[in-house]
């Protein structure tokens, strides 16, 4: 685990609203939600703060021409092997290895047309240059609740560390 991490404020209001979008969007594509009915929290708060803490990766960007990650949970964080002041700045196709960057803009064409897809797998880059393979990974669209995009949203609860 990652030491010294600069974590979001939980009460912040951006987060309580950022979450809510995730939520409600990934609940019209898919009729699923980020928490099992177990884990559910009706409370805004607790419900930012147990995804953040989620053991799955948890991400989005924005919707800027080079979109800029916007919102990344501890465990994307500690993945990454970025804080959340430097995952906040980073444009979303720094995530990949440049050689892969056309395999990465292809998964975003395929969500921007159907809205989501529940199977992606692919190879990803941390600050440092371990590369590490998320597997079946929820991708989808983010839409207010006037039906305006507001970015796209992944989560994947398994990843792989690859050899050097």
């Amino acid at each position: 685990m990652l030491k010294n991490r600069d974590e979001p404020c939980q009460q912040n209001q951006y987060l309580i609203e950022h979450i809510s979008l995730l939520q409600s969007s990934l609940k019209h594509w898919t009729g699923s939600s980020l928490l099992d009915d177990k884990q559910h929290a009706h409370d805004p708060v607790d419900v930012a703060k147990q995804l953040y803490y989620a053991p799955f990766a948890l991400l989005s960007h924005g919707t800027e021409i080079d979109p800029i990650i916007n919102y990344a949970n501890l465990a994307a964080q500690e993945l990454f092997e970025m804080s959340w002041f430097e995952f906040i700045q980073l444009p979303s196709r720094l995530s990949a290895e440049m050689m892969v960057q056309e395999e990465r803009d292809a998964l975003l064409k395929r969500v921007s047309d159907y809205g989501y897809i529940d199977d992606y797998s692919g190879i990803r880059i941390s600050r440092t240059g371990l590369r590490f393979m998320i597997n079946q990974a929820t991708v989808w669209n983010l839409l207010d609740a006037n039906g305006k995009a507001r970015g796209q949203a992944a989560m994947f609860p398994d990843w792989q560390i690859l050899a050097g």
